[in-house]
């Protein structure tokens, strides 16, 4: 048996390794036709839900979050970034999230997943400054609406 040792520097970052992974997902994904998922926004005293619907075979990568949030997986199954890697989860499940958090989900079969969070904003417009970071890069702007990107297709 061979024991190696590593000193500092060396030590796992799964959620950088993660969250760069995300990040190259969507470099590509951004590429192609983009589906905008149907989405209800609910406030209640102080909180906010996202509850985002997609079919199966759909991918959606998120933007960072700024604050912790519950990640729940409502019903079906998904394939979705976590800080020990990707993990297939079906619902009902829910998951912490913490500040910095960036997800790629991947919809194995029809799924509803929410975000849950506490807030001070009661518009979709203020929550989303809110709570996620500003991403020039996402392909959907406030409220989870598709932006209008131009696909430059090289031959």
């Amino acid at each position: 048996m061979i024991t190696v040792t590593y000193g500092k520097g060396f030590e796992v970052q799964p959620l950088q390794f993660m969250q760069q992974s995300v990040e190259a997902l969507q470099e590509e994904i951004v590429k192609h036709p983009q589906y905008e998922p149907p989405t209800e926004h609910l406030f209640h005293g102080g909180m906010y839900c996202r509850q985002v619907w997609r079919p199966a075979g759909c991918v959606i990568v998120g933007k960072v979050h700024k604050k912790e949030h519950f990640y729940m997986v409502v019903s079906g199954t998904v394939k979705v970034t976590t800080d020990e890697g990707v993990q297939t989860i079906t619902g009902p499940f829910l998951l912490c999230s913490k500040p910095g958090t960036k997800r790629a989900v991947y919809a194995v079969t029809d799924a509803l997943c929410m975000t849950i969070h506490r807030v001070d904003s009661n518009t979709v417009e203020d929550v989303e400054s809110e709570l996620v970071e500003d991403d020039p890069k996402s392909m959907f702007t406030v409220g989870n609406k598709v932006k209008n990107l131009e696909i430059e297709v090289k031959s």
